[in-house]
């Protein structure tokens, strides 16, 4: 049985209540424990002073319209676009323009430093632009060998 049901008000606010109706919160937000490693487990859902009202381990454990609630709201407050294609870097030497390819279209970045090149897990890299915008590339391996030719020269 589901320990509390997830509405939107007529803001677009989510909406929390409790199984028993006792305790109601708008505005609450969902937010992901790890949202790189394991984005379907692990989410919180939190009011607006920060404290948590429920936890999931995973989003299989809510009815299908709760969590398609929750992957929206959580899609809109996350910008986390994943390179899956290296198009061309301006010059080896930073800083550097980008062009890449990512789940969401197109993109070109300025790289300010290699420090800008984080290694998250062992084929999980973060990468920030000169705007701190933040680009991960999931899976190194999974990189045409272009892409990864390219990426070496940075590490």
């Amino acid at each position: 049985m589901n320990a509390f049901t997830l509405t939107r008000n007529d803001f677009g606010r989510l909406v929390y209540r409790s199984a028993d109706g006792a305790e109601v919160h708008e505005g609450v937000v969902p937010v992901r424990a790890f949202p790189i490693a394991t984005p379907d487990q692990g989410i919180a859902i939190v009011n607006t002073d920060g404290r948590e009202l429920a936890w999931l381990d995973t989003l299989d454990q809510v009815p299908a319209d709760v969590r398609a609630l929750l992957q929206e709201e959580l899609a809109s407050r996350e910008f986390l676009p994943e390179i899956k294609r290296i198009v061309q870097v301006s010059t080896i030497a930073t800083p550097s323009t980008w062009t890449v390819e990512t789940d969401r279209g197109p993109a070109e970045f300025v790289l300010k430093g290699e420090e800008d090149i984080r290694r998250i897990a062992h084929f999980t890299l973060l990468i920030a632009d000169s705007h701190g915008i933040q680009f991960l590339i999931r899976d190194l391996q999974a990189l045409d060998k272009a892409s990864r030719k390219i990426l070496d020269r940075f590490l």
